[in-house]
């Protein structure tokens, strides 16, 4: 029990590296095999001690690759994240105890995993999709196939090809005959062609039109100064750095961009409430010649408060996405005095509205229409439905602006930058990543990295990019993938739960025989 106990947090481990910053993304499929022989080799483990062993090794995922939440709210915070997080791993392991062993185990554990996975991304408070086996794939060679059946598809294709090393491993282990290998040799090649076929429509040319498109990192002082210096602090180093574009625009070097993405949280004097900010703003977007999209917090009139990005041009205020999706226990306080036993850190969390809007803005660049802007403003990127929201509503590029300044020189802006780039291949996109300390980028649909900042520094990117107004099989799908690897998983079990009878049933043959 203590191996299989250390094997399971080691193979936790494993998959943590997986992610960036570190990126080694073949370890993913290592620690879903690691896992799985945990769970099948040797005697048969209980339920319990399947959900046991798929706890530890949640925790050797979750407890390092969410320590960036420790630098903003505390160390209990995070590791009851960690932990509720790992309770899905917990769940994954009970039906993977069962499934595995029966005909075609690898494709009920790979499927059972991504269902654990869909109900983390959605239970509760709205879920948490953070560290979703996809999101380790921004330089693996699967990444295509997230173009055909989306995050949850890559998550399965990845678990497939770690069950299927788990299988022929076990049967090697064995000496079992050839038969023992068809399953995981079909699933380990059918993986491979199917990503091999995928690769040549990646990222293909789009139809010629273009935008040009600029986004501003100005950073955020490092010192906490009180609230009102260090939001002009802010403000004020992503106006210099705008200017500094435009004065590279006059020298002619720098193109002249149709719109410039400032990050979330950039002005968060919102340019609706005070007329001397409007009119900063307004001078800035003169001045680079672009309407400027900029992230701020929107109040209603009525209690009601936004984080938003609002866009503003020469004249004002233009247009705005409200976020949809917020952050629980940042952006919203679920049960806020039921937490407040636990932690003072409750009263940190703000209570924004959730905005209900299409996810894309229209800005006018360089006296031409530029391309609608589908905007997945931080936290939002994790979702599916977010980003596959505003292609639908006919988004030609997609914009992440994120604030995170929070959380320190962690790989958190790593981490957030490998889903951007799983969601431009995703979606045939380009993704443009504005943060305020980095790391900002500009992602191709292939979800290759043209362009990127260092972090913590004041800089500026430009790129001319391609539009694109083809919708992905990945984008047509939507939750169908998930409702499908649901339904394999229940058959799964309900064939584990046969086998089982047919074994108690030939054991009680044989003890009456004797």
């Amino acid at each position: 029990m203590l191996a299989r106990a250390v094997a399971s947090l080691l193979a936790g481990v494993a998959l943590y590296f997986a992610f960036p910053p570190a990126g080694l993304w073949w370890l993913a499929p290592v620690g879903v095999a690691a896992l799985t022989v945990v769970l099948t080799a040797g005697e048969r483990v209980t339920l319990r001690g399947g959900f046991l062993y798929g706890l530890l090794a949640g925790l050797g995922v979750f407890v390092p690759l969410l320590k960036w939440i420790d630098s903003m709210v505390g160390a209990l915070p995070w590791i009851g994240l960690a932990i509720a997080c790992s309770i899905f791993y917990g769940a994954f392991g009970i039906a993977a105890s069962r499934v595995a062993r029966v005909p075609g185990g690898p494709v009920w554990v790979a499927a059972a995993f991504v269902v654990a996975e869909w109900g983390r991304s959605s239970f509760p408070f709205g879920g948490f999709p953070w560290g979703r086996l996809a999101f380790s794939q921004a330089d693996g060679p699967l990444l295509s196939l997230a173009r055909y059946a989306g995050a949850p598809g890559l998550s399965f294709a990845v678990a497939l090809a770690g069950a299927a090393l788990a299988a022929a491993l076990l049967a090697a282990l064995r000496r079992a005959d050839r038969r023992a290998y068809l399953v995981p040799a079909a699933s380990l090649v059918l993986v491979g062609v199917a990503a091999a076929a995928a690769w040549p429509f990646v990222g293909a040319p789009s139809d010629g039109r273009t935008v040009t498109v600029a986004a501003i990192q100005g950073n955020v002082p490092e010192q906490r100064w009180d609230v009102a210096a260090q939001r002009e602090a802010v403000l004020s180093n992503h106006l210099a750095e705008t200017h500094r574009l435009a004065a590279e625009v006059r020298e002619g070097r720098q193109p002249q961009p149709d719109v410039v993405v400032w990050p979330e949280n950039s002005s968060d004097v919102s340019p609706e409430r005070d007329p001397g900010v409007a009119a900063r703003l307004q001078a800035a977007s003169a001045d680079v010649g672009a309407p400027i999209l900029v992230g701020t917090v929107h109040y209603d009139g009525t209690g009601r408060y936004y984080n938003s990005m609002i866009l503003m041009d020469p004249n004002g205020a233009v247009e705005r996405h409200d976020k949809a999706i917020l952050q629980p226990f940042g952006e919203t306080m679920p049960m806020r005095e039921f937490f407040r036993m636990f932690s003072d850190y409750v009263d940190m969390a703000n209570d924004f509205t959730p905005g209900t809007g299409t996810g894309v803005v229209h800005p006018n660049g360089a006296g031409r229409q530029a391309a609608p802007m589908g905007v997945a403003t931080c936290y939002e990127v994790a979702f599916d439905r977010a980003l596959q929201a505003s292609v639908d509503n006919g988004a030609q590029v997609l914009t992440v602006p994120t604030n995170n300044a929070t959380f320190g020189r962690t790989g958190m802006t790593w981490q957030q930058l490998g889903m951007s780039r799983v969601r431009a291949v995703e979606l045939d996109r380009d993704v443009v990543v504005s943060a305020t300390t980095g790391v900002s980028a500009l992602v191709r649909p292939d979800g290759t990295v043209a362009r990127n900042t260092s972090i913590w520094t004041a800089d500026h990117l430009v790129e001319r990019i391609g539009l694109r107004n083809t919708t992905t099989p990945a984008a047509r799908l939507g939750d169908t993938v998930n409702f499908l690897l649901l339904a394999a998983t229940l058959c799964g079990i309900a064939i584990a739960m046969r086998h089982d009878g047919r074994t108690v049933s030939r054991s009680d043959q044989t003890e009456e025989s004797s």
